[in-house]
């Protein structure tokens, strides 16, 4: 049977000729008007729009079936309307992309307590970026800063990269090589240790060792697990190194849990950047948030 938002949708996006225009109509995320429009076209057995840039393009079909719909749609928004009560509002949906330990670190614990509707997305930041840009998120937080004049990025707090190890590898006998200022000596010590990567992004590790020892590291890491906290979880076992941004294991250094291994000879640091259009129906939405990572980072 058809969902009727399915055509709701689809005078929606007739209307306003966008699946964001759509979207802000609707008060629902993009990506959901997308899958109501494909499955309203599964439904019927025709493609109802030509997707031309960001237009949206009704085929004779698509014609066709908004002329059959467009007055029992509004017949049955006006009976909603009668019978809704005055008091209701629409609760708004804003969707926020962000790395998926940013989120565990510090959003994930206020999510339940949001008042309005929240999609969490994660993925690469120029895929973030690019998704931004098209209004498919409403927000993004990323330590890289994107160059369409749609988006403004403001600043609001900084990373660390710093090496970090169990509380069982000798750190003693690391700061002992350390002192020998021996760029050998201190890589050949480390690369003896056991290490810990994650399967899709070594770019921490990458940047910490060009900058120490000018070349990217020669060697994988032993173990490669899921994600930065699942490194910092393994690491709590008392053995091992790897390389992470500090807020991520900040507690577990003042616990004794893992122990801040090295700097570096010079601070590696990314700033991050709240990433959103500079016009957009969720202001105070993405404020909101804003005020959330600020409490957490501070």
């Amino acid at each position: 049977m058809v969902n009727l938002e399915w055509y709701r949708t689809f005078k929606a996006i007739y209307k306003t000729g966008t699946l964001t225009g759509a979207a802000d109509a609707l008060f629902i995320s993009q990506p959901g008007v997308s899958l109501h429009l494909s499955s309203l076209e599964a439904y019927v057995g025709y493609k109802l729009f030509d997707r031309t840039g960001r237009k949206m393009i009704p085929t004779e079909r698509g014609k066709v079936l908004f002329n059959a719909v467009a007055e029992p749609l509004t017949k049955l928004e006006d009976v909603e309307k009668n019978f809704q009560k005055s008091t209701e509002k629409h609760t708004p949906t804003i969707s926020v992309g962000m790395c998926f330990e940013t989120f565990q670190t510090t959003l994930e614990q206020y999510v339940s307590s949001l008042p309005f509707n929240l999609i969490i997305s994660f993925g690469e930041y120029p895929e973030m970026l690019d998704q931004l840009d098209k209004g498919i998120l409403d927000l993004i937080i990323t330590p890289k800063k994107g160059s369409s004049p749609n988006i403004e990025h403001e600043a609001f707090s900084s990373e660390q990269i710093i090496l970090v190890g169990g509380k069982d590898v000798d750190k003693a006998a690391f700061n002992k090589v350390l002192k020998t200022k021996d760029a050998e000596q201190i890589e050949e010590w480390l690369k003896n240790e056991k290490w810990y990567g994650t399967t899709g992004d070594m770019e921490h590790l990458f940047q910490f060792w060009t900058l120490n020892f000018g070349h990217k590291p020669n060697f994988r890491p032993n173990y490669i697990v899921p994600n930065l906290n699942s490194i910092i979880r393994c690491l709590k076992g008392g053995t091992g190194l790897a390389v992470v941004p500090d807020f991520l294991c900040r507690n577990d250094i003042e616990s004794g849990e893992v122990q801040l291994i090295w700097e570096g000879k010079k601070k590696l640091e990314n700033t991050l950047y709240f990433g959103c259009r500079k016009k957009t129906n969720y202001q105070a939405e993405i404020e909101h948030i804003k005020g959330l990572f600020r409490q957490v980072m501070a």
